[in-house]
């Protein structure tokens, strides 16, 4: 895993600003040259809005994820993660050209996903944040009966799972690009997972962060509705106090249970990897805890 934000996307905001800057309409006769002048800066503030914006909603590859699957259509809000920006290795970009088509969806809030269509009737799990995905395609290729909805925003990482996965001959992968919060709230049908995983996420470990770590309690309001009951949420952290949180945050919720008889930690079961993120944090001497509840 890596040690960047794992939660997922790089959406960006809705260009609120955009209709301050389109110019009201022509000038009356009369106008001076600064009217005029400020009209075609006007204009040309408004073009490089609609630019950008296109260029948001592009894939950077052809058939690829796009920079912004969700666009403008949904509202602004504080975010569990942070943009991250590095280079796709030629790899990568094949993987994304070849696959994307076949094994990937944008996040755009405008459909509910067909869950059973999608993997062919396997129960699903999804996972959100996966780094690399080498965590991710282990369990794909160990567990062929179980369907992994991967989501998170990384191109790199998209890229390097769906390759891990073909070369694996795993099929039970779909790579989801964008906010895993809107896939949640808006692409879900009900009682359509079996189960959530999140593995490593950002811990925001600044006080004046907290509000950003994505196990709190609106989000387990999300998560309640499109969980079967008995299916499992799998949270592992080697930050300590964000294992306390989630900890506190999924025993204070009604539709969750501890599956731990003691209401404490669980041991790692053994169908999660030991990622190589988690080898170097057990090689600072961090604790890794895992939480397991299930939905009642």
């Amino acid at each position: 895993m890596s040690e960047q934000p794992l939660n997922p996307s790089t959406a960006a905001a809705p260009d609120d600003d955009a209709a301050d800057t389109a110019p009201a309409g022509p000038r009356p006769t009369g106008s001076t040259a600064a009217d005029v002048a400020a009209d075609e800066a006007a204009a040309l503030r408004a073009a490089s809005f609609e630019r950008a914006r296109r260029l948001r909603m592009e894939p950077r590859f052809p058939g690829g994820p796009a920079a912004d699957p969700a666009g403008s259509h949904h509202e602004r809000r504080i975010r569990s993660f942070q943009p991250r920006r590095s280079r796709v290795t030629t790899g990568q970009q094949d993987a994304l050209e070849r696959l994307w088509p076949k094994w990937g969806l944008d996040i755009d809030g405008q459909r509910v996903l067909d869950l059973a269509e999608l993997f062919d009737g396997l129960p699903v799990v999804l996972e959100i944040g996966f780094g690399m995905g080498e965590a991710t395609a282990q369990m794909a290729a160990d567990d062929p009966g179980t369907g992994i909805l991967a989501v998170d925003v990384h191109t790199p990482g998209q890229g390097n799972l769906l390759g891990l996965a073909d070369k694996a001959g795993s099929t039970n992968v779909r790579v989801a690009n964008g906010d895993a919060v809107i896939l949640l709230r808006e692409m879900l049908a009900p009682e359509s997972l079996d189960g959530l995983r999140v593995y490593f996420p950002d811990p925001w470990p600044k006080a004046r962060h907290h509000k950003r770590r994505l196990i709190q309690p609106e989000f387990l309001d999300l998560v309640a509705p499109v969980l079967r009951p008995g299916a499992v949420v799998h949270c592992a952290t080697d930050w300590e106090p964000y294992a306390e949180q989630m900890l506190e945050v999924l025993t204070a919720h009604p539709r969750f249970e501890n599956t731990a008889a003691d209401g404490g930690y669980a041991p790692r079961p053994a169908f999660r990897p030991l990622t190589r993120f988690e080898g170097q944090g057990l090689d600072k001497g961090h604790v890794v805890h895992d939480v397991l509840f299930a939905r009642v």
